[in-house]
């Protein structure tokens, strides 16, 4: 079996924002909507005070609480690990969005624009069928799902990795199969120490967090 998972090494991240940048660019989210956040966290007190930038999103749970309250079966999981919305059957009632433990799912009921008025780029990208229906991080299922035609590797080669871990210029995000112990993350894994977010809760996060080297 197949399970693509995420990984983010917090050594590395400085905050710069530019996986959310480039993962609106990629999918064209609307103004407010952001499917890659870093969040900036201040921890300790004067004067040992640090700083720690925490990329967020869709964990892609291996049993996703968003899933099992969904009452249309909207919210489905590939066999690859990958947790997707269907817009043909969602209806919008946010059940998924209150189930997250990780606040990654989006609503939004009308077109919104940068400024206004839609640019010509965004008239081209703009997908009806996203309002009113429950969105969020795909892992850029589209690259993944073209990697099995073209012969790649996601998370090796860049035409289908996540636009977020193509863009990040501190190497801090990876992506691949933990299902392989040759792939990329499966390796970074068994070298460092990590944690998944809210663990504890049972949901099986496919987004791993390296604070240091085993």
């Amino acid at each position: 079996m197949t399970r693509f998972i995420m990984t983010a090494d917090l050594r590395r991240c400085i905050g710069c924002q530019t996986c959310t940048a480039a993962c609106r660019q990629a999918n064209a989210t609307p103004v407010g909507v952001q499917w890659r956040q870093v969040l900036d966290i201040e921890s300790g007190e004067f004067p040992d005070v640090r700083r720690s930038f925490v990329p967020v999103g869709c964990q892609h749970c291996g049993e996703p609480p968003c899933m099992h309250v969904c009452p249309t079966t909207a919210t489905y999981q590939r066999d690859d690990g990958l947790v997707e919305v269907d817009y043909e059957k969602c209806i919008g009632c946010g059940y998924c969005a209150v189930a997250c433990p990780y606040q990654a799912r989006h609503i939004t009921h009308r077109a919104l624009f940068a400024y206004g008025t839609p640019m010509a780029s965004e008239s081209a990208r703009f997908d009806a069928r996203r309002l009113s229906v429950a969105t969020k991080c795909t892992f850029c299922m589209d690259r993944v799902d073209a990697a099995k035609e073209n012969g790649m590797t996601p998370g090796v080669d860049p035409e289908v990795t996540p636009a977020c871990v193509n863009s990040c210029i501190a190497g801090v995000l990876s992506f691949g199969d933990k299902e392989d112990p040759q792939s990329n993350v499966s390796k970074l894994l068994d070298e460092t120490q990590h944690f998944r977010m809210h663990e504890e809760l049972g949901t099986d996060p496919g987004f791993y967090y390296i604070w240091d080297k085993k």
